[in-house]
């Protein structure tokens, strides 16, 4: 006769892992809680949410792990579950299992350090990296120890429990109560199944309260399967195509810039015309990791940890509202070189058929130069190698580097001053060629494990402020030796970064964390002065080749900001799902399951408001993205033939 009682007692395993996790996870969030306690509102309904809602996440993964190992339960044989090698293999089994959950904790205890968020697309991205990833863990923290201590406190739990998990395999199940078990699983498993992320939802503007409620193990496989979002599906448009084709091309085409194809839908293909002779000079963009703006003197830091860059500042074109469209490196490296806003989910550079593309490097091919690519990583991470070999750039990463080049590397890449090293020497290349040439240079030294070559700075290893100085060094070190080539006086050098250190903010979108240094230098050809006026990454491209006075056709959506009225000066910012437009103190975020926000005043009060509050602003944010994803599909992207 079926026994509850008995099929209960044979699942004690199962149900005690599952509460266990509940536990570890509960745990982790008031730890993780606690922290971050400076940037909470102390609302006790909004803290109270947290660890409600962060119940429902990590029962739906205590849910999992139930259903797992009762299934595991019942498909293994009985004669095997009651021999004695079969009683030892289950404690070791529950022992690598509370090893696997500890391993899971401590990581999002550091991710949470690093990022302020639990485990989302980049940590995705990091699994699918590992070599980088693992070294740069290896690096930066004392990974033999915290594994040791995991590994003793999982071992310890399972002796506790040894007499109830030998229990719980002492009671052997009928045929009946096998199916019975495995349907009930199945439910449990598939019922939660059906709960995404994005079903739950916002009750708090600040996101350190809405990322506090979430669980690291749901967010990440849900980032594992949503890793592009389909514009239409997921955001609210613009019903009227045409209408939306409209907005966005009143926003986009300058009054020196003429459509080619005025009546075709989302097409801003246009010729641009400049009056100025052209200046066929070089022009080098250096990129420059995690180099946010509030490191200078020049924004107000008052640590002095980049004297090189606030000098800079004041000899060339300083940007003084400048803002990274995302927060990771494709992100920047996407709108430096396609002049295009972030889009939904994963970056371009990261998607397949991304090859072909209008980008700098096919205007400037056109007029003889010489496109470069260069980093001192390699190039395989983000798939950077294929997505500027396809694009019309010769790609030259750590690989290709000589032993001399090599001076100094961590597991990112080699130190900025030897990237900078192979930079002159493929300028003095082109230059003996007789080619004018673009090089996109990407450091990797401003980033953890922050370590660098000795005795170039008064500062100690592995601290981040360390990392910011060394960088600093490294480019005026760069300059200098520049200025004793033949080509230096014929050069522009554009000093961006990718994105700023960190991203986390109460606001889904926090502006501030989007803000870093633009700075363009060519003693020679630009008179220093400082430009106030709102841009974006986006905007690099045109503005470069408006400095170069170039006549080409166009099909950048960023726009030349020395060309641009004051009156339509804007940035478009966005995280991995949230889509933001920022324009006279209002900021506009189009998110998931077609929500729209107003966040008035983002750097000062940030007074949350209803779309109703700007509508005018809100369908131009939505233009802009919405028409972004009609031209990728339909190949409005394309370089000109």
């Amino acid at each position: 006769m079926f026994s509850l009682h008995q099929t209960l007692w044979r699942f004690n395993l199962p149900a005690m892992l599952a509460f266990l996790t509940l536990l570890a996870f509960s745990g982790l969030r008031v730890l993780l809680t606690a922290i971050s306690w400076p940037q909470l509102d102390n609302n006790p309904a909004e803290l109270a949410s947290v660890f409600l809602r962060g119940l429902l996440f990590d029962g739906v993964v205590a849910v999992y792990v139930y259903g797992v190992f009762a299934i595991l339960g019942v498909f293994v044989p009985e004669k095997w579950r009651q021999k004695a090698w079969g009683h030892k293999a289950t404690l070791v089994l529950a022992s690598s299992y509370l090893f696997a959950l500890g391993f899971v904790v401590v990581a999002e205890w550091f991710f949470w350090q690093e990022f302020n968020v639990r485990f989302n697309f980049i940590a995705v991205d990091y699994l699918v990296y590992r070599r980088e990833v693992t070294g740069n863990i290896s690096e930066s923290y004392p990974v033999i120890p915290i594994l040791s201590t995991v590994a003793v406190i999982a071992l310890a739990i399972t002796y506790l429990l040894r007499s109830q998990i030998q229990d719980s395999i002492n009671n052997p199940l009928n045929k009946k109560q096998r199916v019975i078990s495995l349907i009930t699983a199945i439910l449990l498993m598939f019922g939660v199944g059906q709960l995404r992320g994005n079903d739950v939802p916002q009750l708090s503007n600040n996101m350190y309260i809405e990322e506090l409620a979430r669980n690291g193990v749901f967010q990440f496989f849900y980032a594992f399967r949503h890793n592009q979002l389909d514009y239409p599906t997921f955001y609210q448009t613009i019903e009227d195509q045409q209408k939306a084709s409209n907005l966005l091309k009143a926003n986009v085409v300058l009054p020196h810039e003429q459509l080619l194809h005025p009546h075709e839908l989302f097409d801003v293909t246009r010729q641009v015309n400049v009056p100025e002779a052209e200046r066929r000079l070089n022009v080098m963009l250096i990129t420059v990791e995690s180099l946010s703006a509030d490191y200078m003197a020049a924004f107000g830091n008052q640590e002095n940890l980049t004297p090189h860059l606030d000098a800079l500042s004041k000899q060339g074109l300083f940007f003084s509202q400048y803002y990274a469209t995302g927060n990771r490196t494709v992100r920047g490296l996407e709108a430096l070189t396609l002049g295009i806003p972030p889009t939904a989910g994963s970056a371009v550079v990261r998607r397949p058929h991304n090859d072909g593309l209008f980008s700098l490097a096919s205007v400037l091919n056109k007029k003889g130069y010489d496109s470069k690519f260069i980093y001192g990583g390699y190039g395989y991470f983000d798939n950077m190698n294929a997505f500027f070999a396809g694009n019309g750039y010769q790609v030259i990463d750590r690989t290709d580097f000589s032993e001399d080049e090599q001076g100094f590397a961590n597991v990112w890449g080699v130190a900025d001053e030897y990237l900078y090293l192979r930079t002159l020497r493929e300028a003095d290349k082109s230059y003996a060629a007789k080619k004018p040439f673009f090089s996109i240079v990407m450091t990797t030294s401003n980033h953890r494990p922050y370590t660098f070559p000795q005795g170039r700075i008064n500062a100690p290893q592995k601290k981040w402020s360390s990392a910011v100085k060394y960088t600093d060094w490294a480019i005026a070190n760069f300059l200098q030796q520049a200025k004793q080539k033949p080509w230096f006086n014929d050069t522009i050098f554009v000093i961006s970064a990718d994105h700023c250190s960190g991203s986390a903010g109460k606001t889904a979108v926090p502006v501030e964390r989007y803000h870093i240094p633009l700075i363009i230098y060519a003693p020679q050809h630009i008179t220093p002065k400082q430009i106030d006026q709102i841009a974006s990454q986006m905007d690099v491209p045109s503005t470069i080749l408006g400095l170069l006075n170039m006549d080409y056709v166009s099909r950048f959506i960023g726009r030349d900001i020395l060309r641009t009225p004051q009156n339509q000066q804007r940035a478009l910012i966005a995280t991995y799902q949230r889509l933001g437009l920022y324009k006279n103190d209002d900021l506009v975020i189009l998110s998931p399951q077609k929500h729209v926000e107003i966040h008035r005043q983002p750097l000062a009060t940030d007074q949350v408001l209803r779309a109703e509050a700007n509508p005018e602003l809100v369908q131009e944010a939505m233009s802009y993205y919405q028409g972004t994803d009609y031209m990728l599909k339909h190949g409005l992207l394309k370089a000109v033939p």
